[in-house]
């Protein structure tokens, strides 16, 4: 095995030597006591006899639906193994911390899968060592004492299988190795005990909706009419109707009662730590990524056949269908991205750094805001979604920019972030279309922000300014909520000067729609001092009731919702709206207010004025 800074302490054989030295002992033992013996460096021995047939049921990814398999394994008095991917632990669809204790408590064994579940062929080896490593630790750490690993996807090579030694597993399973009905023809029913090389584990291919009863058993009655040897059977999700790779409660159910009548013949279930054996080496840790840089950020670099850029992602949520298109219509180069929405009810879709453990991530900095930026072109109102990394790997939402009106031509768009929250270690990010309709982006940008200027002014309060060419003066952002249809025009109609904003307001059920001061930290939004009242104004024409609506930032820099004023009557002709505020909360550091129309109508706005009240 090449020489390695991670290769843990104790380990004085290579993965080769390990594997020759099980190829031995198994040959005297058969050769001598009729026996195959389990055996593993550092471990007891664990007797199986020979020709036994030993079934492993495991569950990859760590899907919240695998608890629906506990009282199944335990009615039947069986165990599994849990291949758990670390960072999703918690999230939404994944187990819980409580639950991987229930598993265990239980006599489950809970194994290792990555931090992310990237393929790992497709990584750098120093991502690879922490994805492996580094969940590795985090497990044992959360209590899971480590010796089995499966690979995600269940791709791997040689260099992989060394990383997985050196990370201190005992075993690592693969899949699609093993002869079903669907798939691997001419290959061995059952791997052998011990296993050849434990860090390429053969397995058949993963259960899915297309395995009857029929086929799972036959997995392991072929395997007993061939000699015996070990089946670890691979599942994912344990549910109803919940997707191509699930299997119904029922029909688990239905399999281990059968499984369970196989003793009689010497068959039996055990975890694959209790096939592979071995003592529960010392954790290995590898130090965190250093990258603080966005990696091919124009899109130009391709090489996985995936129709998406080289460390980059397509992701997203809620109720929409996303189609991605890789384009020549590109910002600079030859190729950017496209993303396609229909079918949109709420959530969104973006195009994102991969959320890995810092090789295609940028590393972040607790308390220091960044400056993000792409090129897009869209026929729809989009913003930046923002993600951040924790130190155990863990990816969570982070926080979202103001909007970024439709763009007919290329145009930046940029935006910088609060502070980053002090458990966040990494960064990840992507302009997203909140609505049906196209969006192209290319030539992404990442810096860390300059201290942003204290300013207690507003900026453009005439709105003259708009060169961003989005639709809106510089600056200044639209915001609503509710259910109502905006429609924003820049018009000639102004108090003063050449432009003001119009809005028009159809379909109002509730909520309102606004024009604020750019909730961004470096200028737009004018700072304000706690206990201290402001007072408000805009010059406005309007055929409904409006008012204005105020928030405001924090000193750690999230914007919140503060107040409302009294409402303002319709408006022929140009009317001046004037309202001081309450004295400013305690946690404040900016302000950004707006006069929002709250129903169906007209409303046009210009000249703002801010300024401390007495």
């Amino acid at each position: 095995m090449p020489s390695n800074p991670y290769t843990r302490p104790n380990r004085v054989m290579t993965v080769g030597a390990i594997a020759y030295a099980r190829r031995v002992v198994v040959v005297l033992a058969v050769a001598l006591l009729g026996l195959s013996m389990v055996y593993a460096i550092g471990g007891a021995p664990k007797a199986v006899a020979q020709g036994q047939t030993v079934v492993s049921l495991t569950f990859d990814d760590g899907y919240a639906d695998n608890m629906n398999a506990l009282p199944i394994l335990n009615q039947h008095g069986m165990n599994g193994t849990f291949y758990v991917t670390t960072g999703p632990v918690g999230t939404a669809g994944h187990l819980t911390r409580a639950n991987l204790d229930s598993l265990a408590a239980s006599g489950n064994e809970i194994a290792g899968h990555t931090v992310t579940h990237p393929d790992l062929t497709t990584v750098p080896a120093d991502e690879a060592r922490r994805q492996i490593c580094n969940s590795r630790a985090t497990l044992t750490s959360w209590g899971f004492p480590q010796t089995s690993f499966a690979y995600p996807y269940a791709t791997h090579n040689s260099q992989l299988e060394d990383i997985v030694a050196e990370c201190g597993y005992n075993s690592a399973r693969t899949l699609g190795d093993l002869q079903t009905r669907f798939g691997c023809p001419g290959c061995p029913y059952a791997g052998p005990i011990p296993p050849t090389n434990p860090y390429n584990v053969p397995a058949p291919a993963q259960q899915d909706g297309n395995w009857t009863l029929d086929d799972l058993k036959s997995a392991v009655t072929n395997a007993e009419g061939s000699g015996g040897g070990w089946v670890p059977l691979t599942f994912h999700h344990v549910c109803d109707n919940c997707g191509s790779l699930a299997i119904s409660p029922a029909l688990l159910d239905q399999f281990l009662s059968w499984l369970a009548q196989r003793g009689s013949l010497g068959t039996t279930v055990k975890t694959v730590d209790d096939v592979v054996g071995g003592a529960v080496q010392p954790v290995v840790t590898v130090p965190p990524a250093t990258n603080t840089e966005l990696v091919n950020t124009s899109l130009e670099d391709s090489t996985g056949g995936s129709g998406f850029p080289d460390c980059w992602m397509a992701t997203g949520w809620g109720t929409n269908t996303a189609t991605w298109t890789r384009t020549t219509d590109a910002h600079t180069g030859q190729a950017a991205q496209r993303l396609d929405v229909t079918g949109y009810s709420d959530g969104d879709a973006k195009l994102m750094p991969t959320l890995d453990t810092g090789a295609c991530s940028p590393a972040g900095t607790p308390g220091q805001s960044y400056e993000l930026g792409t090129w897009y072109k869209s026929d729809a109102i989009t913003q930046f979604a923002v993600y951040y990394r924790t130190a155990s790997g863990a990816w969570t939402y982070w926080t979202s920019s103001p909007w970024f009106g439709p763009a007919t031509n290329w145009t930046e768009a940029k935006w910088t972030t609060p502070e980053l929250p002090p458990e966040a270690v990494g960064v990840s990010f992507g302009l997203a279309p909140i609505g049906n309709g196209t969006l192209t982006t290319d030539d992404y940008s990442f810096a860390q922000a300059s201290p942003p200027p204290v300013n207690t002014a507003l900026s453009n309060t005439s709105l003259e300014e708009a060169t961003g060419g989005s639709g809106f003066p510089d600056c200044w952002m639209p915001g609503g909520w509710g259910a109502n249809t905006p429609t924003w025009t820049r018009t000639a109609d102004a108090h003063s000067g050449q432009a003001a904003q119009r809005l028009d307001i159809t379909g109002h059920v509730d909520g309102d729609a606004k024009l604020l001061p750019s909730w961004d930290a470096a200028g737009c939004t004018p700072a304000i001092t706690p206990g201290q009242s402001y007072d408000l104004g805009t010059w406005y024409k309007a055929n409904g009731t409006s008012q204005f609506a105020l928030y405001y930032r924090t000193v750690s820099g999230n914007w919140t919702y503060w107040t409302s004023s009294p409402w303002f009557g319709s408006a022929a002709d140009w009317t001046e709206a004037t309202w001081t505020t309450p004295p400013a909360p305690t946690d404040a550091a900016a302000i950004s207010f707006g006069l929002a129309l709250i129903g169906n109508g007209t409303l046009t706005t210009d000249d703002y004025s801010f300024a401390a009240g007495g």
